[in-house]
């Protein structure tokens, strides 16, 4: 049985720039400073480098950019949040008695972006008993000290949890502690069709 849903946010939420992401990817790979580009970016997420430290990174990355440049590039990843995906989580919240999650690897000039765009951002995460940011926790997915951190935090078994998230590796590691997942793909699904999706669950 079911009572505790873990979501991610980027593609089960809010959309991604998928186009953006991999231009993103060609862009940066194509970089002599890649590798350490990489390490940048996943500290970035853990919050161990302040915003500022991370322009600075960028700046020395590519000199021909300015900080306001690499922070719009940065950003166009994010694209809309569909206002029904809200509407099908403030259900959730007010008509049933799941414990809600949300575990995103983010970061502060991507939740800034989203509390400057998103005009419910608020309303929300107020629909989460629980609000997990990579950047905050110091803690990112797929590594398995962020899940096992979500489970002992919130006394969850793992089998009565289920994961939802669009990245493979994400949903590999929470297989592996034995927790219920869904693999979305946001190409062909929506997490608001989630109790038509996982029937056998619930």
């Amino acid at each position: 049985m079911i009572s505790t849903i873990i979501f991610d946010f980027g593609n089960v939420f809010i959309n991604l720039n998928d186009a953006y992401t991999l231009d993103y990817i060609k862009h940066f790979e194509s970089s002599e400073h890649f590798e350490d580009i990489i390490k940048t970016n996943l500290s970035y997420e853990k919050g161990l480098l302040s915003t500022d430290e991370f322009l600075d990174n960028y700046v020395r990355y590519f000199p021909n950019q300015s900080k306001e440049d690499i922070k719009n590039k940065w950003n166009s990843i994010l694209d809309d949040f569909p206002k029904h995906r809200l509407d099908f989580l403030i259900d959730l919240k007010e008509n049933t008695n799941y414990n809600l999650i949300l575990l995103s690897n983010t970061n502060e000039l991507h939740i800034n972006w989203v509390k400057e765009n998103i005009p419910f951002y608020n309303e929300f995460k107020n629909c989460f008993n629980a609000f997990y940011l990579s950047h905050k926790i110091h803690r990112r997915k797929p590594d398995k000290n962020v899940f096992n951190f979500v489970l002992n935090t919130n006394q969850l078994k793992p089998e009565e949890c289920l994961f939802i998230d669009d990245n493979k590796d994400n949903i590999k590691t929470a297989k592996y502690l034995n927790i219920n997942t869904w693999h979305l793909n946001p190409a062909k699904e929506d997490v608001c069709n989630l109790f038509n999706v996982k029937s056998s669950l619930f």
